[in-house]
């Protein structure tokens, strides 16, 4: 039989195609891409940070080659001819994006340099996802879904170990760097950083592996072992956030065990309910005894919590983030600034130094405005409508498969698109196509088994 359609091309499923290919057994190239793109995120801050502190370039140009490799192999495989309508959008919004930034260079002060620099955060890893998407099969989905939580299994050890160090230990530093420029939750506690350089980076990727997690949690078990790994990934998850010191990435966990929770009850039905419910408790109880057993970094957190409400306003802080910064508005010009002007991977070629804050605006709503003018309102329009898309899409799939994983999915897309500094910050922008993808290929993929019966198709 055929993919079911979705009703849209964003789903990015062909429905002509049969379904058994889609899901034969071995990896593809697009697979094995995608699968290095989301390790060479994960690891390229840990190579900076104690091994080679200027290796950021040939870092970043290895991953920005493998992602066009996946683009290309999706072009000569045909996978992206078969989407013809979410193809045809992005080769239009490319050219509208390239157009548009040849015409800041020549009315404003960016420089063809920076331009190519904008034109990788604003187009590149897009492209990307959607390539992903269309080429990969359902055993390089369920490859990536496993290597993701494996780098969750392996983080937290290290992030525990980073919050129980001093901020002078060498696990907490930086080649070069010092106690000083450390950030801490309070004195003498750091706040960790797991592989990545910066603390944004750590809780970005946190939220991206939350649905991941939770979908090894929540997936139909066929052995000890499987059972013991979705508790192990549930584990982890918690005390990884839990030890993070982000009030971003401890908020936004506790969103998703909560609409887990609740939606692995909700949505089962008949006997299912009963087991459902049995399976929320001791999920709870295991979360419960995970805390208490870290009630050292709780007590830290809600102190963080406490001496941030001080000194802002919580809910003015969350506003700013979704809408932008109030200066922004004043600042906003047709043209723009130019696209790229405000990454930090402009600054670090204007100056040959890392830069780690952002030239235009410190949101990503504020830096998109900024940055295009005119085109930067489109592009967060564009956003919008996938947003809304998606989570439309993912919540009568959820009810359909009675499952909220697609809605977990969903919920970090959204906050992605939304939030993430994906066209400032290198590895935000690398964990938003990543994330992307996901989220597409929960439609690609509507029955996927995360472990699937032996000598099923995988």
């Amino acid at each position: 039989h055929e993919v079911p359609s979705v009703g849209a091309d964003m789903s990015t499923t062909a429905a002509t195609m049969p379904y058994v290919l889609s899901r034969r057994g071995s990896m593809t190239g697009a697979g094995y891409g995608f699968i290095a793109v989301l390790v060479l995120v994960v690891l390229e801050g840990a190579i900076r940070k104690w091994a080679f502190g200027s290796i950021t370039l040939p870092l970043i140009l290895l991953r920005d080659a493998i992602a066009a490799y996946v683009i290309v192999l999706a072009l000569v495989s045909g996978a992206l001819r078969r989407q013809k309508g979410v193809t045809l959008l992005l080769v239009v919004w490319s050219c509208v994006v390239v157009a548009w930034g040849l015409l800041q260079v020549v009315g404003s002060e960016n420089s063809p340099t920076v331009l190519l620099i904008g034109l990788r955060f604003w187009l590149l890893y897009i492209w990307f996802a959607v390539a992903a998407t269309a080429a990969m099969n359902e055993a390089d989905y369920r490859a990536a879904i496993m290597v993701a939580i494996w780098t969750l299994i392996l983080m937290a050890p290290l992030a525990v170990l980073q919050y129980l160090s001093p901020p002078g230990a060498r696990i907490n530093n930086q080649l070069e760097g010092d106690a000083e420029g450390v950030f801490q939750v309070v004195e003498g506690v750091v706040r960790t950083t797991g592989t990545f350089s910066f603390t944004l980076g750590y809780a970005t990727y946190l939220a991206l592996v939350a649905p991941l997690a939770l979908a090894a949690v929540g997936a139909r078990k066929r052995t000890q072992m499987q059972v013991f790994f979705g508790l192990l990934a549930l584990g982890c998850f918690v005390i990884a956030s839990v030890v993070s010191g982000s009030r971003t990435a401890l908020i936004y966990s506790g969103i998703m065990l909560g609409v887990f929770f609740v939606g692995r009850f909700w949505l089962a039905r008949g006997r299912a309910k009963g087991q459902a419910l049995v399976a929320v408790i001791f999920g709870v109880v295991l979360v419960a005894v995970l805390l208490f057993a870290f009630s050292g970094a709780v007590e830290t957190a809600s102190t963080r919590f406490q001496q941030a409400s001080e000194a802002e306003s919580f809910w003015g802080r969350i506003l700013t983030i979704f809408i932008g910064e109030s200066y922004v508005y004043n600042k906003v010009t047709w043209l723009g600034f130019g696209l790229g002007a405000g990454s930090n991977l402009a600054g670090f070629v204007r100056t040959g130094k890392n830069v780690s804050d952002f030239a235009l605006a410190e949101v990503e709503a504020g830096r998109i405005l900024l940055e295009g003018g005119l085109i930067g309102y489109l592009f967060t329009a564009l956003k919008v409508v996938v947003v809304a898309f998606g989570v439309t899409k993912s919540l009568r799939l959820a009810y359909r498969t009675r499952s909220i994983y697609p809605v977990l999915l969903w919920l970090t897309v959204s906050l992605a698109l939304l939030t993430w500094p994906a066209i400032g910050q290198l590895t935000a922008h690398g964990l938003l196509g990543l994330m992307l993808a996901f989220g597409l290929l929960v439609f690609k993929f509507p029955d996927f088994e995360l472990f699937p019966a032996r000598g099923s198709s995988p």
